[in-house]
């Protein structure tokens, strides 16, 4: 079974959308099962089912790939996981019997699929087996824009952590960041750190916060950005081929084993911004298994990422704590989060500021 999102307290359950599949013909139908309505974005309390118009195109783009790619007639499709519309698809399947996911792009301008593939293909043969891996690419589309990845056993980290007991959360941390570091040790090298883009990128989603108790943290978090970031520039900061969105629930657990999900971000980045984007999904949500927080998330989660890449001074408190702000202002809050959600956020940002206040002072520091 694939690992699906956890579902949201209080969410019920609806039929989903899935497809209908005999050989050589695919239809839309409700499919017999039920999925949460986690599986589109735009679930709302009066959603039944996701939008019929991107089944059929996504039904409609199957049926071409079966007829006209190699590899794809053994492919029947299954229940709907995720739809953002306008955007992707996810849904279970088989290939020749075998269970798969099937990612599907809806945008035509977006690249995402033939790029994952790429990824995958590059990564296959250094993480298919052991403890850290990526799931099997099996067969790509990409006029289709159609991806087949080896379904995955096990749980997303996130959700094993909500359910797990608080005293076991942190033994998590060190592995986690170990998976990254060996998706990330072949492509790796030092470059110049060129810090302008990733602030401008910062004050353009600060322009979209919608909570003024955010919006006046901010301000003063782009300053300290803007402070550290001078201290960076003319040094060298270590980049590679990232994961592009590591937070917890595209890391699979099962046992000891961490298959990573989702690659279709992978590009060429400064390594701290991952870290980044996995220490702030859990600090944004209140996960702090240590207890002991810094910059606004947990601070063993830090001491694993500093572990497992043997980050330098300057990284571990001007290049990643500079990541940890960018990463706090870019991902702007929904108006529709609840009002305990935006408190965590005001409590995360207020301690991000705070401890970013006191970050590079001392030369000795960094």
């Amino acid at each position: 079974m694939h690992a699906l999102p956890a579902p949201r307290p209080g969410t019920i359950d609806a039929p989903g959308a899935g497809f209908n599949s005999v050989p050589g013909h695919l239809t839309p139908a409700l499919h017999c099962g039920k999925i949460g309505l986690m599986a589109t974005d735009t679930a709302s309390p009066n959603d039944s089912a996701p939008d019929m118009a991107a089944v059929i195109e996504v039904a409609t783009r199957l049926e071409t790939a079966r007829a006209s790619v190699p590899g794809f007639d053994g492919a029947e499709a299954g229940p709907l996981i995720r739809l953002v519309p306008g955007k992707r698809a996810i849904f279970e399947g088989r290939l020749d019997g075998r269970p798969v996911v099937f990612r599907v792009t809806l945008d035509p301008r977006d690249d995402s699929i033939a790029r994952e593939w790429a990824e995958m293909q590059r990564l296959w043969p250094h993480m298919c087996d052991g403890r850290f891996r990526i799931a099997e690419p099996l067969l790509c589309a990409p006029e289709q824009g159609i991806l087949v990845i080896a379904a995955v056993q096990g749980t997303p980290l996130m959700q094993h952590l909500w359910q797990s007991p608080p005293e076991t959360r942190t033994r998590h941390f060190l592995p986690a960041a170990t998976w990254l570091r060996r998706a990330t040790d072949m492509s790796e090298g030092w470059q110049p750190a060129r810090v302008r883009g990733w602030i401008g990128r910062a004050e353009r989603a600060a322009t979209r916060q919608p909570f003024a108790s955010l919006r006046r943290i901010e301000s003063d978090l782009l300053g300290e950005l803007a402070r550290i970031g001078a201290l960076i520039e003319g040094h060298d900061w270590r980049c590679a081929i990232c994961h592009g969105d590591m937070h917890p629930n595209n890391l699979i657990l099962d046992g000891d084993r961490l298959t990573g999900i989702d690659l279709g971000g992978s590009a060429r980045t400064p390594v701290y911004k991952d870290m980044a984007r996995f220490l702030v999904h859990m600090g944004r949500r209140g996960m702090l298994p240590s207890g002991r927080a810094w910059l606004g998330v947990d601070a063993d989660g830090i001491e694993a990422f500093t572990t497992a890449f043997g980050l330098t001074g300057r990284e571990r408190r001007l290049c990643l704590p500079f990541m940890i702000g960018v990463e706090v202002l870019i991902r702007v809050e929904s108006e529709d989060l609840s009002r305990s959600r935006i408190r965590r956020a005001e409590a995360m940002y207020a301690a991000t500021l705070d401890d970013m206040r006191r970050t590079g002072d001392a030369l000795d520091d960094v």
